[in-house]
């Protein structure tokens, strides 16, 4: 067992141990507006559920360089963003918004994908997400490097072929994850163990 101080390594390096064993996680495509009505769309894969009661979600969005992200500077401003859940039918798409767009353009129109308004907030969704989450801002903290952004979920937008008596079907909806580098999973086999009771 090879054992490693995390203070004795560059950022770098720990980020390729923590990507490289925090896997498979789930890809957020989250669209935000800037204050000049730029519709912005990113993926972010530190990602994940923080409460099911309220319903919110954590979103960590790592600097670039020194300054905050157009999506983080975007939430902070506008308080309120959309969280979809990306897979194999929109995960080519996605990528291209990873793109480095200056904040006046577009990373949705880049990709061609369709904007579709949303019903409790006035960020813009895409309509190539099978599940979709409208979410207000929850709470903010500002770490060195990094923003984690906490969302409320205010309402969920689900495609009725994967949604069956209040479950969605995991191969219907066909998520992706991300895992290091250029690389991404499926999913694949699905297993059953009972919890003990």
């Amino acid at each position: 067992m090879i054992t490693i101080d995390p203070a004795s390594q560059t950022e770098r390096d720990n980020y390729k141990l923590l990507i490289g064993s925090i896997i498979p996680r789930p890809i957020a495509f989250v669209t935000t507006r800037s204050e000049d009505g730029v519709l912005n769309g990113a993926p972010f894969s530190y990602f994940n559920i923080v409460s099911s009661n309220p319903p919110m979600i954590s979103l960590s969005i790592q600097h670039a360089g020194d300054k905050r992200k157009d999506t983080a500077r975007n939430i902070l401003t506008a308080q309120e963003f959309v969280v979809h859940i990306v897979d194999q039918h929109n995960v080519e798409k996605v990528n291209q918004t990873a793109a480095n767009l200056p904040p006046e353009q577009s990373e949705v129109t880049l990709a061609g994908l369709t904007p579709v308004d949303s019903v409790n907030i006035s960020v813009q969704g895409v309509q190539e997400a099978q599940v979709r989450m409208e979410c207000t801002l929850e709470r903010h903290m500002d770490f060195p490097g990094c923003d984690l952004i906490i969302g409320r979920v205010v309402q969920f937008h689900i495609n009725e072929e994967i949604y069956h008596e209040g479950r969605i079907d995991p191969y219907k909806l066909a998520a992706v994850s991300r895992l290091a580098g250029n690389d991404y999973a499926a999913v694949g086999e699905i297993f059953t163990i009972e919890r003990p009771r």
